[in-house]
């Protein structure tokens, strides 16, 4: 691998490291590339290249993620659930909920709920693929 190369992937894992753990907060591709030092354009491209998947999908999925674990784990609201993982509105969070999970954060909390298998087994069984 090239130092071209290596440093790129350490560019984008900087970025995805920021993603990782400010997910909640107004993230945007601007600021991402920013953190990464490339251009936007570069950025997404390589990001995607990288990762399979854009910035903004990953950090779609990385917000379900927890809010798949709230909803499992706590009795807050879904509306609760949606801003506290960082989505602006209600309506978008059940919208991308269920493109990559499936079903509703309702069903899901519901069928969670009814389940109730120890986290490691839950998590395993339903990780978003998308």
């Amino acid at each position: 691998m090239s130092r071209a190369t290596e440093d790129t992937n350490r560019r984008m894992l900087r970025a995805r490291d920021v993603m990782d753990r400010a997910y909640a907060q107004p993230l945007d591709v601007p600021a991402l590339a920013r953190i990464a030092h490339v251009s936007e354009a570069h950025f997404t491209r390589t990001f995607r290249a990288t990762f399979g998947e854009t910035p903004h999908r990953y950090l779609q999925r990385r917000r379900v993620e927890r809010a798949m674990f709230l909803l499992r784990e706590s009795d807050r609201s879904v509306t609760d659930i949606c801003f506290e993982v960082g989505f602006a509105s209600p309506g978008t969070f059940s919208r991308t909920f269920h493109d990559i999970v499936g079903r509703s954060p309702r069903a899901y909390r519901k069928e969670a709920v009814a389940a109730r298998v120890p986290t490691c087994f839950t998590m395993a069984w339903s990780r978003p693929n998308g």
